[in-house]
């Protein structure tokens, strides 16, 4: 019975997706034996490092992702880094086929002056370092000033303003790094503005989300009701079901009864940011009414843009426009690519699944003859590699750590503290 080796390099939604689809492809003439290659010393991508903290039910997929780590054709192998403990020609020596899911970890640039001021950055550095990841404990977030803007229309923009409107105690029940923790309850800001350059029937956000907001209960949400009345009026009789869901949840926002609570959080439209103003640091945002040659300014000490993502590119695997090029997934002989990697960062975690699904159907019909030539094992050098088992203390000890203080973990932030919990 033949039985095929994949890598799959990268542990996010993605690649678990990915490794299950190749498990439920099983049968008795199909067998998998799955390698899961992962930079960080634990798994699970923006599952633990993206996801915002005040919406734990979302991390509930990691539940599924235990289950596929847990079956006996699947070994994990973290703190493994493509690039410099080995080579992507390595793995396509050993490997039936391998599965780039690396996701995308870079912030898209707005391109406009001003842009590289101290207290300018992206959500692609803001996110990970409130939420524990290792690689950006020690970013110096400046949190002194009282407004801050947030560029971007999606759901990533909306959990950036949302964690820095609250009233940070809301974070003590989370899994929010303490450091973010300490800074957001000493921070100045009161006042945070959402900026997106089209209209709010354009808007990326997910209802759900939207619909979560007047549920704050310490934080003024603020939308103009006029600007979702002429975006209704705009998208016509007959909008796209998500459109028109987006634009009822604005509307409720906007018609809801104002409050006065200490922190604010304000929705704009149609407006382009031009320029960045400040004397080293940042000290304005300028915006060009979009369509007009209007132009406004709102005076800030943070600017942090949520406006797409980017793939880091890996030697051996080619790349455009921020995404490895590829056709449906196929990349070259025996390579693939799944997730934000293959298709850009658009759709919810749950949009990978179907992704990879089809992918590995793909993977499935270009199989040969099995190699046969080892595995990952012979190549590489070090020996803290990050296995299933150490992944679990290293859980175990995080939970254990979490449960005295009413979280659902407290996640180490170190590297060294992590391998420590991994006993490596």
């Amino acid at each position: 019975m033949p039985q095929y080796k994949v890598a799959i390099v990268g542990a996010g939604p993605a690649g678990y997706f990915a490794a299950m689809a190749l498990q439920n492809l099983q049968t008795e003439e199909l067998k998998f034996s799955i390698d899961m290659i992962e930079r960080l010393p634990t798994p699970w991508g923006l599952v633990r490092s993206g996801v915002a903290p005040d919406h734990p039910k979302i991390k509930t997929v990691s539940k599924v992702f235990e289950k596929v780590a847990n079956e006996p054709n699947f070994r994990l192998f973290a703190n493994v880094e493509l690039g410099s403990d080995l080579a992507i020609v390595q793995l396509k020596e050993k490997y039936d086929a391998v599965v780039i899911a690396t996701g995308m970890a870079l912030g898209k640039k707005l391109g406009i002056p001003g842009e590289d001021l101290l207290g300018s950055m992206s959500a692609a550095t803001f996110v990970p370092w409130y939420n524990s990841h290792p690689d950006f404990k020690d970013e110096n977030i400046d949190l002194s000033c009282d407004t801050a803007v947030v560029i971007g229309a999606g759901n990533v923009a909306m959990d950036v303003a949302r964690i820095l409107a609250l009233e940070p105690s809301e974070l003590d029940p989370t899994d929010t790094a303490d450091h973010a923790i300490d800074a957001f309850k000493k921070s100045s800001v009161r006042a945070v503005v959402v900026s997106a350059r089209r209209g709010p029937e354009h808007a990326a956000f997910t209802s759900p989300e939207l619909r979560d907001l007047p549920k704050l209960e310490h934080t003024n949400v603020v939308i103009n009701q006029a600007d979702i009345e002429a975006a209704i009026a705009r998208a016509g009789d007959t909008p796209e079901k998500d459109v028109k869901s987006n634009l009822d949840a604005m509307l409720l926002i906007s018609e809801k009864e104002a409050t006065h609570h200490e922190r604010t959080m304000k929705f704009q439209f149609l407006a382009t940011p031009t320029e960045i103003k400040g004397n080293g640091r940042v000290e304005e945002v300028v915006f060009q009414k979009t369509g007009s040659d209007e132009t406004f300014s709102i005076k800030c000490g943070l600017v942090i843009t949520a406006i797409g993502y980017e793939a880091a590119s890996l030697e051996g695997i080619p790349y455009e426009k921020g995404k490895v090029v590829n056709s449906d997934g196929r990349v070259s002989e025996s390579l693939y690519v799944v997730g934000w990697a293959k298709r850009g960062p658009s759709g919810v975690i749950g949009t990978n699944k179907s992704d990879a699904a089809e992918v590995m159907k793909l993977l499935v019909e270009d199989l040969g003859t099995p190699k046969n030539l080892g595995d990952i094992t012979d190549v590489i050098t070090h020996n803290r590699v990050v296995t299933q088992m150490h992944w679990q203390a290293i859980n175990m000890a995080e939970v254990a750590a979490g449960e005295p203080l009413g979280k659902p973990r407290r996640k180490a932030v170190d590297r060294e503290e992590l391998l420590k919990l991994g006993r490596l």
